[in-house]
């Protein structure tokens, strides 16, 4: 039996990428490591235990190959209507499928995030 533990993203700018974070999702860090060469933050939404863990490595300096970006995090908005306007605000809205009720934001890395509508 297994139970999910958390997802990963590399980063370049491990403080950009935290305030996006705080700022777009409200995901805070809830444990953190430094080693050598590198720093590891969990973030959590204080609801679940599913964490993302955000991975920053000291000789990294150019962007990470995301593929076809068809991997992403997703996550439910209790009110979706105010999520949205608050990404549009941000400018972070990457992607939009209004025949599913669905988007996406992109995060300074330009990993995806589906925002999802708490119903779905």
């Amino acid at each position: 039996m297994f139970t999910f533990a958390h997802n990963n993203f590399n980063v370049l700018d491990l403080d950009k990428s935290l305030r996006f974070y705080a700022e777009a999702l409200d995901l805070r860090p809830t444990r953190r490591f430094d080693g050598p060469g590198f720093k590891i933050v969990y973030l959590g939404d204080t609801r679940t235990p599913h964490e993302l863990e955000l991975t920053w490595l000291a000789d990294r300096k150019e962007p990470y190959d995301l593929g076809e970006k068809e991997f992403h995090l997703a996550l439910r908005a209790e009110d979706f209507e105010a999520a949205h306007k608050k990404h549009a605000q941000m400018g972070c809205i990457c992607y939009e499928n209004e025949a599913m009720g669905i988007y996406f934001i992109e995060d300074p890395d330009d990993y995806w995030i589906e925002i999802l509508p708490a119903n779905m």
